[in-house]
């Protein structure tokens, strides 16, 4: 784990144009991200892939209406969870926002626990168009009445180069990489040559990672799933299950979701759906510790009691900043 160190992040006060927080579910990245938008006059712009779905406030955690009023929020809640909302289409909704934000003398925050989402907003993108759901749809449905197989093989066929950096049983990738060979008559790899480039400059932003230690996260993980009950997530999936969505849908997976409908279908008790609940959201955990490891290590991993004291140690640099601004 990195320390508390301020070098490294930028050169002068001046060129902090944005900052970055990222960490695990239930490490207290809104708390903080609020508390940082209002010492420094920011706005406050969503990093989570299921934060973006209008249907899912409470089981996501998503920041109450009350939190919201307090400093602007952006790119929350602004899809509905029968679309697909993709990390392409989020590029181009995040830098509006962050052009928004500059251009009202904010400073734009970017929060969540999305690794993809930070490693585009940072990298860029390839920019492979929107796939038409026709065919997106055909293909879930080859998928699963086929099986992977028959998709790998077509895959070897018109579009070999992706396909030998492939297994042959990655469903999603597989599925993705035929997806975009047939909706464009390109292959993935020609679309990721021509690839968008990064809403952000890295260099000049502060990075932060929240580094929870494994039994505090798991603790508050599972404290957090029962206040969420308690608030009415089961009614919220309640709701979203009436609608009757395709269960492959992102927002159908949301971590808790699928154990929740189950409840109310009546295959498994409240208690077993809450603790499948919890027991994914520890796992997803896990994965987007080594994601950012390995992807990010740009990334400055920060204990969340010294985060405070942390930024704090930027905070006149960054106010002052502003005001020069």
């Amino acid at each position: 784990m990195s320390s508390g160190s301020t070098s490294g992040y930028v050169t002068a006060p001046s060129a902090i144009a944005a900052i970055l927080l990222a960490g695990p579910t239930a490490s207290g990245k809104s708390a903080l991200a609020l508390a940082l938008a209002e010492r420094l006059d920011g706005t406050i712009i969503n990093t989570d892939s299921m934060q973006v779905y209008r249907d899912l406030r409470i089981i996501t955690a998503r920041p109450s209406l009350a939190e919201e009023a307090r400093m602007p929020h952006r790119l929350y809640g602004h899809v509905d969870a029968a679309e697909n909302y993709s990390v392409g289409r989020w590029c181009v909704d995040v830098q509006a926002a962050v052009a928004d934000a500059r251009r009202a003398g904010r400073l734009p925050i970017l929060v969540g626990g999305t690794g993809l989402y930070f490693k585009a907003l940072t990298q860029g993108l390839a920019a492979v168009p929107l796939i038409p759901l026709g065919i997106r749809a055909a293909m879930r449905a080859r998928l699963a009445s086929e099986g992977v197989a028959p998709l790998y093989a077509e895959l070897q066929e018109r579009d070999p180069a992706v396909a030998a950096r492939l297994m042959p049983g990655d469903r999603s990738r597989i599925t993705r990489a035929l997806e975009v060979v047939v909706a464009t008559g390109r292959s993935l790899a020609d679309w990721h040559r021509e690839g968008m480039p990064a809403p952000i400059d890295a260099t000049h932003a502060l990075k932060l990672f929240l580094d929870v230690p494994r039994a505090e996260l798991y603790r508050r993980i599972d404290a957090r799933f029962d206040a969420m009950l308690a608030a009415g997530a089961l009614e919220e999936v309640g709701a979203l299950a009436r609608r009757a969505l395709d269960a492959a849908l992102p927002a159908m997976k949301a971590h808790g979701v699928p154990w929740l409908i189950r409840h109310l279908q009546g295959e498994i008790a409240l208690d077993e759906a809450a603790e499948g609940g919890k027991r994914d959201t520890r796992r997803y955990t896990k994965r987007q510790a080594t994601w950012f490891r390995n992807q990010l290590p740009d990334f400055v991993w920060v204990a969340p009691e010294h985060a405070e004291s942390h930024i704090e140690s930027l905070g006149l640099a960054l106010a002052s900043a502003r005001v020069r601004d």
